[in-house]
């Protein structure tokens, strides 16, 4: 059957993985007391902080004690997401400030580009929230690439490691699963992703595993849209 559309992961496929883990997340966690001290009365920061002092279970938490939690949630790597919508601000103005720009491989610039001329949908599924994906490829190294994407999902939309999640975006889409080819580097995501009828590439950038069941490639210029 012929690819229609690609559904692309982003850490360690479009995306050095270091970027995020030395780079974003370090930025967040350096810069958080300061945003919060200074963005407090920011409607969405006081919506952000009441769902803190929620998941806390402390309705009268002051702001040091909220800003020595989100540090503590960092720390521990809590998947709570008052910290990640208050990432996603921080975030926001390290874009707008130019202190850093989203990292892409020059392989995968070049190709997303390319399938989209070429009459191929594009759409994005990670972990990270739908507002950081938008972030780093709106502020990406090539400029703003959002034009390039007709959706974005995260989880959301279900677990990445549950074909349900997959179903529900094939749907979304409107395509037949097996007319979307889904591409990231875990292989308990790709197998997911193939139960729901998907086909499947592994981006093994680094290291080329002992053997898969996948196709593996080390570049997007390695991947084919036939024969999968």
């Amino acid at each position: 059957m012929t690819i229609k559309a690609i559904l692309t992961d982003i850490e360690g496929t479009t995306t050095d993985i270091n970027f995020v883990h030395k780079v974003l997340f370090p930025y967040a966690y350096d810069h958080l007391a300061g945003y919060l001290r200074g963005h407090e009365q920011d409607e969405i920061v006081q919506s952000v902080l009441e769902d803190a002092r929620a998941e806390l279970g402390q309705p009268e938490a002051d702001l040091e004690t909220l800003i020595r939690a989100f540090l503590g949630w960092i720390e521990q790597d809590k998947k709570v997401t008052a910290l990640k919508t208050l990432q996603g601000l921080i975030w926001v103005a390290g874009y707008e400030q130019q202190d850093f720009t989203g990292h892409l491989y020059d392989d995968a610039y070049e190709y997303l580009q390319k399938w989209q001329q070429q009459g191929l949908k594009l759409y994005v599924f990670s972990s990270g929230s739908v507002k950081a994906q938008k972030l780093l490829f709106g502020y990406s190294d090539f400029g703003d690439l959002t034009p390039l994407f007709g959706g974005y999902y995260d989880t959301t939309t279900g677990h990445k490691r549950e074909a349900t999640a997959y179903r529900a975006i094939a749907a979304d889409i409107g395509l037949p699963a097996a007319e979307i080819l889904f591409l990231s580097d875990i292989k308990e995501e790709l197998d997911a992703a193939r139960e729901a009828g998907m086909a499947t590439t592994l981006l093994a950038r680094d290291q080329l595993p002992a053997q898969s069941d996948h196709t593996v490639v080390q570049t997007f210029q390695q991947i084919t849209l036939t024969n999968i």
